[in-house]
């Protein structure tokens, strides 16, 4: 107990508290930004803990963490645009919500699982960090592959009613990762020998093109340049709040499993948190009792899953980073380079000889969780007010931002033409009834899935039978199998009612 308390003592202090509010402030605000990302803002931020003491360093780096893994579903839930890739999930309902007219009942639920969400995974890492770490490093190149296997036969599942339509989106958009360097042997692959494709394709410029571009195309046509977009009815600034509150009583048992998920998956070094949206989404479509909306048209479950498991995902992340000295994440890689700095090693002696150090990194992380409960519902109100915001106005400002954010990601104009051709390739996709999930999910996943499955072969000495061979990685193989074949037979049967009743209706 005295760690723990000495640990409140050290996050309660007056300037590292003030450093974590700012965090989190920052996290919201660069999260919601289309093109600026949360290991964006923690890479500026690591020059300034040279000169901080390690509480106030971390308190500050946890709190745009928290903050970041929240802000994301902000505009993907108000503008169709992910702040983040477990938002891509998000906005397969929130935005039909917000249409709607129930923004403010969507960012109250997105808000309120992300919070509870980073509240168990906070208790996890408090309690049983150790057990879940070692089960973490069960986890090989195999065990690896077959989780993102995993997650990319489930996206197939947001293809709505056709997988074959799913599996050519992700088969695209794994053939867009294979551009660039080889990750085993570095020879060049469809770069058509510029030096600029050598280094691939960023995810960051082709979700921003795929989801902000359609969008505002779409948007200037449909309202004019002079109207307003639809009006969101709120009688009471706080009405969403209470509404989201007391849907809690419902989604409980989904933000449990979802943040169960997420934490799970964030100790996993090397997954993200898009497998993790993906996983517990498919959960909470396929275990959700609430069947009066479908899943794709504004459920509040497909809210609550993506974002519980999104900042879940923060307290998982920490686990491996503070007991193994391996970061779970981009953003817990720079987090382990502000340890260093600060002369702390990671490892079983970091809880030894640091306890308070450790501990204060909880409390802040606790900390930030209650300072995003004030900020992110009270700013609600502000928060639904950006589409109020005439589309002449709107719209160019949010190209605009896409352009900027999509240059500054590597301070490439080769990212702009990246990200105005992934716009114009979803404006047709959209228009042929192609799904763009799968396309960006399988950018994102396709070299970690490439680089783990060789890995695998090269262990293995090319024996295939690796991935059947080790217990975890043939459970992974089993549920893909299952899924594929589940999702085959519902589609066949699905046909061939609707040709029964169409027979029988002429």
């Amino acid at each position: 107990m005295d760690p723990l308390l000495n640990g409140l003592i050290q996050g309660l202090q007056p300037f590292t508290l003030l450093l974590t509010a700012v965090g989190v402030v920052l996290g919201l605000v660069i999260a919601a930004i289309p093109g600026l990302t949360v290991s964006l803002a923690v890479v500026l931020l690591l020059p300034f803990t040279f000169y901080l003491s390690p509480s106030p360093a971390l308190g500050m780096l946890i709190g745009v963490f928290v903050g970041g893994m929240a802000g994301g579903a902000i505009s993907a839930i108000l503008l169709n645009i992910p702040g983040n890739p477990a938002s891509i999930i998000t906005t397969r309902d929130g935005y039909p919500m917000a249409k709607e007219g129930r923004a403010d009942v969507a960012l109250g639920i997105a808000f309120l699982s992300s919070i509870l969400g980073g509240a168990f995974s906070l208790l996890v890492l408090c309690l049983i960090a150790p057990q879940i770490a070692k089960f973490a490093l069960l986890f090989g190149a195999a065990e690896q592959a077959m989780l993102v296997l995993l997650g990319l036969t489930l996206v197939a599942g947001f293809s709505e009613g056709s997988i074959i339509r799913g599996l050519i989106s992700a088969g695209l958009g794994l053939a867009i990762a294979m551009i660039g360097l080889d990750p085993i042997t570095a020879s060049m692959r469809y770069t058509f020998d510029t030096v600029e494709l050598q280094q691939g394709i960023s995810f960051i410029p082709v979700m921003i093109g795929m989801f902000a571009l359609p969008v505002a195309l779409q948007s200037l046509v449909q309202t004019g340049d002079n109207s307003l977009p639809p009006a969101i009815p709120v009688a009471n600034p706080h009405l969403g709040v209470r509404k989201a509150i007391a849907s809690l009583r419902q989604l409980w048992g989904c933000i449990f499993r979802s943040s169960a998920i997420g934490t799970t998956i964030g100790a996993i070094p090397g997954t993200g948190s898009a497998i993790a949206a993906i996983l517990s989404y498919q959960y909470a479509e396929r275990l959700s009792k609430n069947r009066t909306v479908e899943f794709g048209n504004g459920h509040p479950e497909g809210v609550a899953a993506p974002e519980a498991a999104n900042s879940a995902l923060t307290g998982g992340a920490l686990i491996p980073m503070l007991i193994l000295g391996i970061p779970g994440d981009p953003v817990t890689a720079v987090m382990l380079g502000a340890l260093l700095i600060q002369g702390l090693t990671p490892g079983f002696t970091l809880f030894r000889d640091s306890s308070e150090i450790v501990y204060g990194l909880f409390a802040s992380f606790g900390i930030s969780l209650g300072l995003l409960t004030i900020i992110s519902l009270l700013g609600i109100p502000l928060f639904v007010k950006v589409i109020r915001i005439p589309a002449r106005v709107l719209m160019p400002t949010i190209v605009l931002f896409c352009i900027i954010g999509s240059y500054a990601l590597q301070n490439s104009v080769l990212d702009v033409w990246v990200m105005l051709s992934a716009g114009v390739l979803a404006y047709y996709m959209q228009r042929w009834n192609y799904p763009i999930l799968p396309l960006l999910l399988a950018l994102i996943l396709g070299k970690i899935f490439e680089t783990q499955f060789r890995m695998s072969l090269i262990i293995a000495l090319g024996d295939p039978l690796i991935f059947l061979k080790k217990p975890i990685s043939l459970a992974f193989v089993v549920l893909f199998v299952s899924f594929l074949a589940w999702t085959v037979r519902t589609e066949f049967l699905n046909s061939q009612k609707s040709k029964t009743s169409a027979v029988s209706t002429t």
